[in-house]
């Protein structure tokens, strides 16, 4: 029996988008035979802040028993999905943080050769989604990594209309994660697992 693709999303959400979005890409891989992985990044905003919002603390609290990420999670990891909320064009601070957590993996060549793509949230239409993205996959290049963006290769990229990854406007909360999304989050975690299926069967090959 083929053993299953391993994959890991690792994600930061505040007040709920990106979660939702990394749920609907866990349901998505499950659904495309993978192993998966679920794990948030450890918050770094005092609680003070926390329940200074509505939403935000909402969040916190019904995400509470998402384990938390740590290095072996993407040593672990075939497909590695990061998502991230823009945070004035760039990756959070939290997920940002976690990354920084990855050198020994990157020191000891462990994080090249694996499946990596990305998921975004942001406020405003536009929001600087796709300024996110590409600051994320700056650490991709530096991990040696193979970057497997969704691209235009499936009707709903057209409709979602970014290449770069899975994202969502959420309209300070008015939006909720909607149809578009949820099919384009889909293709994205096909896509990765069908990639990273054709890389590992050309390894078993060599």
């Amino acid at each position: 029996m083929t053993e299953k693709t391993k994959v890991a999303i690792i994600y930061y959400s505040s007040t709920g988008t990106t979660a939702e979005v990394a749920r609907e890409l866990n349901e998505a891989a499950l659904g495309a035979g993978a192993e998966v992985r679920l794990r948030k990044v450890p918050e770094l905003a005092p609680m003070s802040a926390i329940e200074a919002n509505p939403a935000w603390a909402e969040n916190h609290l019904s995400t509470a028993g998402v384990p938390e990420a740590t290095p072996a999670d993407v040593e672990w990891a075939d497909v590695v999905l990061f998502g991230t909320p823009t945070r004035f064009g760039n990756v959070s601070a939290q997920l940002k943080q976690f990354m920084d957590t990855l050198g020994g993996l990157w020191a000891a060549g462990q994080l090249a050769d694996k499946v990596y793509s990305g998921f975004v949230s942001s406020s405003s239409l536009h929001g600087g989604q796709e300024t996110t993205l590409q600051s994320l996959y700056t650490f991709v290049h530096h991990f040696g990594g193979v970057l497997v963006a969704p691209g235009f290769t499936d009707p709903i990229k057209f409709d979602d209309g970014n290449p770069y990854g899975t994202s969502h406007v959420d309209g300070q909360g008015t939006r909720p994660v909607d149809d578009v999304t949820r099919a384009s989050a889909k293709h994205q975690a096909r896509r990765v697992i069908d990639i990273a299926r054709r890389l590992n069967a050309g390894r078993a090959l060599a």
